[in-house]
């Protein structure tokens, strides 16, 4: 068995140890080499040729983003990030995934000796998923952890005529997600109909992401909350812990946020959305899902395809991860597989024929 071959960089020597300690638990994973700063890792990666680098963003010397932006620009390689929960560490990693790192890793800022094993399966998860981002589909599963399905949180319904005519987009994404909505959603105008988001994050991070999204974009873009008033114009990102629901009271949508269990081992939960939408927009809505590890939104946007909703899907080649995407082709679910770049001027021509 082909060993996935990983540096580890970082500063902090108990850091280094731990991760080599953890990822050698993966019998699929070796760590080649571990290096305290970005010049010593340039050397490494030059003489060990590893398939996956872990980076911490706070270094010595030169920092993570730099160093990250002069790896994608000479010698491109699938980086995982290794985050703290701040502001700080946000900002920084929503810098890195511009940059073209794979994916990040959120740290604990308190008792990180006695905490980093839980991070285990998820960052043996992340460099798997990293070292070939072009799979079809990375099943990533934590031991012990119930995979409830939607139903757990939003019960399912018979179709029903709704008394709206109210435009709604809905989106879900998860790993390589936070570039892909910026790029869709910069390219929306200010009048497009109003658009709910669920994207896998933390919830340290959920908040600047919908600031950062706001800074760049032609619509508001908010941190979701519960019970607000779902308008033309303005986009609704869900929290980090909890599902993001819509409603509706009569010819107005509603946010409702719900602390139900995790769907899909996610929460938020992209089928969830889903489904809501399902039940308060019906044909009003457009499902967008794009690119993410694992399946989670394949069988939400298979009920709204059923329902007469049109569907998209990100096609494999503009992914970084084809998993969600991946598995609602499977399903039967999508009726437009589109390259990113071409999604929003799709989501936009639908509207405008259903108008």
């Amino acid at each position: 068995m082909k060993k996935i071959r990983v540096v580890i960089v970082d500063d902090s020597a108990l850091i280094r140890q731990m991760l080599s300690e953890l990822l050698a638990t993966a019998p699929d994973i070796e760590v080649v080499g571990t290096a305290p700063d970005p010049l010593i890792a340039r050397e490494r990666i030059k003489q060990l040729k590893p398939d996956v680098i872990t980076l911490d963003v706070e270094m010595p010397k030169m920092d993570g983003l730099t160093f990250l932006s002069n790896l994608m620009r000479l010698r491109p390689l699938p980086v995982v990030m290794i985050s703290s929960l701040t502001q700080k560490g946000a900002d920084t990693t929503f810098q890195a995934l511009e940059l073209g790192a794979v994916d990040f890793v959120a740290k604990p800022e308190a008792d990180l000796a006695g905490t980093f094993h839980q991070y285990a399966e998820e960052i043996i998860g992340k460099i798997r998923m990293a070292a070939d981002a072009n799979v079809k589909s990375v099943s990533h599963r934590k031991k012990g952890t119930p995979k409830y399905s939607a139903d757990e949180v939003i019960s399912k319904l018979p179709p029903r005529t709704l008394r709206t005519t109210e435009r709604l987009i809905a989106v879900g994404a998860s790993t390589g997600g936070t570039e892909a909505i910026k790029e869709l959603l910069s390219v929306m105008p200010a009048d497009s109909p109003a658009i709910v988001i669920t994207q896998h994050i933390p919830l340290a991070f959920s908040a600047p992401f919908a600031k950062r999204m706001d800074s760049i974009c032609a619509m508001k873009v908010f941190h979701a909350e519960d019970g607000q008033q779902i308008i033309p114009g303005h986009v609704y990102i869900a929290p980090g812990d909890r599902h993001l629901l819509i409603e509706r009271s009569g010819a107005r949508y509603y946010c409702r946020l719900n602390d139900g269990p995790p769907v899909n081992r996610h929460k938020p939960s992209v089928d969830v959305l889903f489904r809501s939408v399902v039940q308060h927009a019906g044909k009003n809505a457009i499902g967008i899902l794009l690119t993410g590890m694992g399946d989670d939104g394949a069988k939400g946007l298979k009920e709204l395809h059923e329902i007469g909703a049109p569907t998209i899907a990100q096609d494999e080649q503009s992914s970084v991860v084809w998993g969600m995407p991946g598995e609602a082709v499977k399903l039967d679910a999508v009726d437009y597989l589109l390259p990113l770049n071409q999604i929003a001027a799709k989501a936009l021509k639908l509207v405008a024929q259903r108008s």
